[in-house]
């Protein structure tokens, strides 16, 4: 493993990502005598300006230049069933969750509404699943942007003369997009080959958690409208948990037939939604008066304001001031944009299509200087939606096997070999005495339609009569959808299964278990420390410097790449326990993975 990392690739280039540009041509040098050590100095570096100037957007060219071929089949291959339950699914997963998230910071501020998310969330998924290299992605609105946003806020209310929210924020955006194409451009992306399962499964471990919070913080808002109207929400919260888990079970359980158990997957958690809503307004419940999201005018912008935001009018010493939170923000953006792009890539996907980070950090520095511009919440990548979306387009099959004799039955490990051409997933069956093993993913409906409709939903959404029905969602729903989503995440995340392990019965676990190589010492030791990091990444977000968080979340790199490897682990017992986020096939956009 490297020591420590680079940001910048203008010194070294890797072989992949290095196809030739305009800045190719040769570069005339000085006629000076080749036997003087100073002519020998200056043409050294005059190559190494070569070199770095032909480096200038090569991850660009190189996920363009991988990525075309393959358009015309992102919206082929859409013909498939799977499409219509994940544009579903990640609707609800998405729109609702970012408006709850939305909430704290449409109260306080006053400056934001409904249809701004709505906005925003549209804006997100229509240039990424139409332009963007990487449409599995969903992009929307965060957590953490909206604790950015209300701590900026919360300073600016502070000072004596503070200026136009609207007109700061769109200066701190405009910055954070600058510095987002210098980074695509520099390939700074390269970067990502450092960010491991360490990072990714603590940095996931704190989104679950701070679900888990929101969902109680919406929860204990509604007591300020009485106590009936915040025990009928805690019963329609616990409701929509309990009924979405039920859902979740059925689907992988042996009972029913198995389009019954595929629908129970799909669509287990829309229904769930619709009837904890519904329950509000039956019976005695509806007398309670339950309190409902807060919607506006269709298409119309908070406090009536114009939809564009004319920034530029910003005084100039603020201009100045907006920079170094331009800077946090791009800090944000930069991890929690990319590992979402990295989860939903993950080595558990059996992907096909080649990635492009470089080229879709460009296009979120474009949606960024968009939504200060229309004075929206800046969108970028989701956790777990992201994962989610890409799960729900999986294709289920059996594994396939060369011949019988290398078929172990429950072993679990077989190769995989999906065949796709044209949109059709091909698996193989097994003979009927031969026992079936359970099935496994081998592809992935790999398309940019599902985005593009979840998003289309979003600006639906907008009107007035589909306004009006979105302001009938009990909040105490939008609480259990919180935690839902947060327990869901917590379960398949890295630290849940290690801290599982450690108190499982030995007794009953696999022999072939992994962990069972790693010393509990150890174990303890690589947990303890994710931990640690989570804690101090939640403990910041909870105090008056929450918006220096993106700094924090960023220091678990060099942690791991810096930090680990001198701690007394060996190296197989950090392969075990570590290791790359997404496969190979994904990680050559930025160069490989360590």
């Amino acid at each position: 493993m490297e020591n420590g990392f680079r940001l910048s690739r203008c010194s070294s280039v890797t072989s992949l990502l290095t196809p030739r540009t305009p800045f190719d041509s040769p570069i005339n040098s000085l006629d000076l005598p080749s036997s003087t050590g100073a002519s020998k100095t200056l043409r050294g570096a005059m190559r190494k300006i070569r070199s770095c100037l032909a480096s200038v957007g090569a991850g660009i060219f190189h996920d363009i230049k991988a990525r075309l071929p393959w358009y015309l089949s992102d919206w082929t291959d859409a013909w498939n069933y799977r499409v219509v339950p994940a544009a579903a699914l990640i609707f609800f997963s998405n729109v609702l969750p970012g408006i709850a998230f939305s909430l704290d910071l449409i109260e306080t501020t006053n400056q934001y509404g409904i249809a701004e998310v709505l906005v925003s969330t549209f804006m997100a998924a229509f240039v990424f699943s139409v332009f963007g290299a990487q449409p599995l992605t969903i992009a929307g609105v965060t957590g953490p942007i909206t604790v950015f946003n209300k701590t900026i806020y919360n300073i600016l209310a502070n000072q004596p003369d503070p200026p136009n929210y609207l007109h700061f924020i769109g200066w701190v955006y405009l910055w954070a997009a600058v510095i987002h194409w210098v980074t695509a451009v520099l390939n700074w992306c390269n970067f990502l080959k450092y960010v491991t399962l360490f990072s990714c499964d603590t940095f996931g471990f704190y989104v679950s958690w701070i679900y888990l919070q929101y969902g109680v913080q919406v929860i204990t808002r509604q007591f300020s409208g009485g106590f009936v109207s915040a025990a009928v929400g805690i019963i329609l919260a616990i409701l929509m948990v309990l009924t979405s888990f039920i859902f979740q079970s059925l689907s992988q359980r042996p009972y029913f037939h198995r389009i019954i158990r595929q629908f129970f997957a799909d669509y287990g958690m829309p229904i769930s939604l619709v009837a904890a809503s519904a329950m509000a307004y039956w019976g005695r419940f509806h007398s309670a008066d339950v309190v409902t999201l807060p919607v506006g005018g269709a298409f119309q912008a908070a406090n009536g304001r114009p939809w564009l935001v004319k920034f530029w009018e910003l005084d100039g010493k603020w201009v100045g001031i907006a920079l170094p939170f331009g800077i946090i923000l791009w800090i944000l953006f930069f991890f929690d944009h990319n590992v979402s792009s990295l989860i939903a890539q993950g080595s558990q996907f059996p992907l096909r299509k080649p990635p492009g980070f470089h080229y879709d950090f460009f296009l979120l520095g474009i949606t960024t200087f968009i939504a200060g511009l229309i004075g929206v919440p800046a969108p970028n990548g989701l956790i777990p939606q992201a994962p989610i979306h890409t799960t729900a387009l999986l294709v289920m099959g059996l594994p396939t096997r060369d011949n019988e004799e290398d078929y172990v039955a429950g072993r679990g490990d077989l190769v995989v070999t999906p065949r796709t051409e044209k949109g059709q997933y091909e698996v193989s069956a097994y003979p009927n005495d031969i026992p079936h093993p359970k099935q496994i993913p081998v592809a992935v409906v790999e398309q940019r339609v599902s985005n593009l409709v979840q998003g289309a939903l979003c600006l639906i959404l907008l009107t007035g009569p589909l306004l009006h029905v979105l302001g009938l969602i009990p909040r105490g729903v939008i609480a259990g959808l919180f935690w839902f989503m947060g327990a869901d995440a917590l379960q398949g995340n890295g630290i849940t299964r290690k801290l599982l392990y450690l108190i499982r019965d030995k007794s009953l676990t696999a022999a072939d278990e992994p962990l069972r190589k790693v010393r509990t010492s150890r174990l303890l030791l690589f947990v303890g420390i994710q931990l640690v990091g989570f804690g101090v990444t939640f403990a910041v977000t909870q105090t008056a410097v929450a918006i220096a968080f993106p700094v924090v979340i960023l220091l678990l790199v060099p942690v791991r790449t810096l930090l680990v490897p001198r701690l007394p682990f060996t190296p197989a017992e950090l392969s075990i326990l570590d290791g790359p986020t997404a496969s190979l096939h994904t990680m050559e956009s930025v160069g490989g993975s360590l």
